[in-house]
This record gives structure tokens, C-alpha cells and sequence, in this order.
């Protein structure tokens, strides 16, 4: 029998104690800030709501954490990366109401609350890496999930964080699915406001380049699944067709479902007329990726940052194998606050084929 004193039980134990806005998660998780993280996105006011659920000028990154019914574990996890133009975060439709759907269904969300770019392109990928690296830390078994199966959403401006984690970072995902993601810089095809937010006044050709994701995909980009509405005038999409058709030109397993209408921002609002048709199509997609064995998510060397893990690469056999390759720190970090301890891992507490 598992010691129940795993990193979930200590956060599910301390989350009372922790302020926080109440989306009904079980537990709420604080990454970091501008004055702990690597870099800091320049931001000195307070984060405000302009509106109910619209969450701006954030300048510290939270996971919102929503357990999987146990009775429908799958041994998946996601990290949910809300929209909002790089401005904002949508923190509803495309966050903490999406997380429960996935909950329920047996996939384990959290909601990271990732702070603005405010023109520093690194500091929501610094922080999507390091929520990665949290959730591949939590104890496989008693969360529901593990390690290796832990993948990532996104929407809009956050599918492209969903994607630059897939393409730029060096902690990957397992998979992606991405609704209707910002992914390209062309004018005529890209929303110009992501970008601007992103970049800021460094903003140039070769910037856009860089982070018009099509043009980073390789063969380690995981899977991904690709959500869009053939009217959408927002993001249009032929941002997910140019990823689409990159990751298949890699040898990338992916799918891509493009329905007649919704416009842009639909989320898992009622009012999307093809609700039920993606719900079912990404369960599908998961179940059949859940069979999968070659499919993992891949943890790899991160020199330097503070409560990250600095481990080595192993050669060539398999991305799933990387699962078991986690170190210590981040969970360390992760649960300092609360101050608890979290034992050491030992290769026999992964299960067989992690």
C-alpha cells in the first residue's frame, strides 16, 4: 500500500489554508512570482478583473488543481492554458469550467494562471514549464495520474503557449490539444494583438518568425489534436492548418477536426453548437492515445532555474522512459509554502512502464 503522504495529499491538506480565488478546485497551487521566477514580466500593478472571470495584469503564476474521479482514472493529466490575447486570461469557459469536464471524465486538469507577457516573450513559457514539471512531480497512483501521461490545453493565445511548450520548451508534454490556436505572426492570418502582447517593442521579422510555431515543430513535438471553426475571423484556421501540416511533414501523430461554424472563443460554452461533437472526439482521441505506449511526457536537462529539476538526458531508447527521470526539486519547491516534506522516489515506487 502507497504512504498517503504524497505531494496532492499535502496540497489538498494545505489548500484551506491558502488564499485563493475559489473556482471550485480541490487545490491551489502558487508557482512563483516577478520576484522569485527567472525572469519577471515588469508588471508592478495589482492583478485586477475588468470583468467577472477575466483576469488581467497577472504577475503571479497559479495551478488550479481539479483531481480526476478516481472511479474513471485514466492515468492522464493536463495543464489547461486559458485565452485572452496575451493580455488577459479567460479563466472560465477556457479554464476552470473545461478543467471540471476533464475531471469528471477521469483526467486530472489544472488551471495555470500564467502571467502576462507584457513584451517578455519567456516568462509564460518559463511558467507553463515549471507547471509541467510540478505535475509530472506529483506521486503517480494516489493522484489518479502519471507522470508520463501528463499533456496540456490550450486556447487561442493560450493554445500558442500550449504549442510553445510543445515546440520551444525542453520540458515537453505528453500531448497537445489546442482549440482554435493563435499560431502564426503573417499578417492576414495571425492575430497581430497576441503577438504584440507577446513580443512587446522587440517585436521584428525574425521575432515572428521564431514564434510562428509552425516553424518549430520537429519529430519530438508530442501529439496533438487541433480544435477549430471554419468561420472563426479571430484566429483563423489556417493557424491550425499550418501546424496541422507542419507536425505531419515531422512524422508528429495528429488530428484535426474543423467544424462549419462558432466563430472564435467557444470553448465549452452550451451556445457551441458542436459541444458534444469535440467533447467525444477528444475522448476518443485520448482513450486511442492512452493505448499508446510511446507516448510520454518528456522532463529534460534545465540547468539553473530556481525549484526546477536538473536532470540528464537519457540516450536514445524512449520518451516514455523519461517519466521515471524526475528529480526532486520542483516538488520540493512546489510545496515549501506549506511546509511539508515530500520523501524521496525510488525506481520501484513508478509503475511498470513509466
Amino acid at each position: 500500500m502507497r504512504r498517503p503522504h504524497t505531494l496532492l495529499a499535502a496540497l489538498l491538506l494545505a489548500a484551506g489554508t491558502a488564499a485563493a480565488q475559489d473556482y471550485g478546485q480541490a487545490a491551489t497551487l502558487k508557482i512563483w512570482d516577478n520576484t522569485t521566477a527567472p525572469h519577471s514580466n515588469g508588471i508592478a500593478t495589482p492583478e485586477r478583473e475588468p470583468e467577472p472571470n477575466r483576469i488581467a495584469d497577472v504577475s503571479q503564476a497559479v495551478l488550479y488543481i481539479f483531481p480526476a474521479d478516481p472511479a474513471k482514472a485514466t492515468g492522464q493529466a493536463v495543464v489547461i492554458c486559458p485565452g485572452g490575447g496575451y493580455v488577459k486570461l479567460c479563466i472560465d469557459y477556457e479554464g476552470y469550467d473545461m478543467a471540471k469536464w476533464f475531471a469528471a471524465n477521469g483526467i486530472t486538469a489544472a488551471v495555470l494562471k500564467y502571467r502576462m507577457p507584457n513584451g517578455h516573450p519567456e516568462v509564460p513559457l518559463e511558467d507553463v514549464e515549471q507547471a509541467l514539471r510540478i505535475m509530472m512531480g506529483l506521486e503517480a497512483g494516489a493522484t489518479g495520474f502519471t507522470a508520463g501521461k501528463v499533456g496540456i490545453v490550450g486556447s487561442s493565445a493560450g493554445g500558442h503557449l500550449a504549442a510553445s511548450a510543445s515546440t520551444l520548451a525542453e520540458t515537453k508534454p505528453a500531448f497537445s490539444i489546442l482549440f482554435y490556436p493563435v499560431i502564426t505572426a503573417e499578417k492576414g492570418k495571425g492575430h497581430q494583438g497576441s503577438f504584440n502582447a507577446l513580443l512587446g517593442g522587440s517585436r521584428n521579422a525574425e521575432s515572428d518568425t521564431w514564434y510562428s510555431l509552425q516553424n518549430r515543430v520537429t519529430a519530438q513535438t508530442p501529439p496533438t489534436l487541433l480544435l477549430l471553426s471554419d468561420d472563426d475571423k479571430v484566429v483563423p484556421p489556417v493557424n491550425g492548418i499550418l501546424y496541422y501540416n507542419a507536425l505531419k511533414e515531422h512524422g508528429v501523430k495528429a488530428s484535426m477536426h474543423i467544424y462549419p461554424t462558432g466563430g472564435h472563443g467557444w470553448g465549452i460554452r452550451d451556445r457551441f453548437k458542436y459541444k458534444e461533437q469535440w467533447q467525444q472526439a477528444t475522448l476518443d482521441w485520448l482513450k486511442e492515445l492512452n493505448d499508446d505506449r510511446n507516448t510520454a511526457s518528456v522532463l529534460l536537462r534545465q540547468p539553473g532555474l530556481p525549484g526546477c529539476v536538473d536532470v540528464g538526458i537519457r540516450p536514445a531508447t524512449s520518451r516514455k522512459s523519461a517519466g521515471r527521470e524526475l528529480a526532486e526539486a520542483a516538488v520540493q519547491a512546489a510545496v515549501q509554502e506549506f511546509g511539508q516534506q515530500v520523501r524521496s522516489r525510488r525506481e520501484s515506487d513508478w509503475p511498470a512502464g513509466q
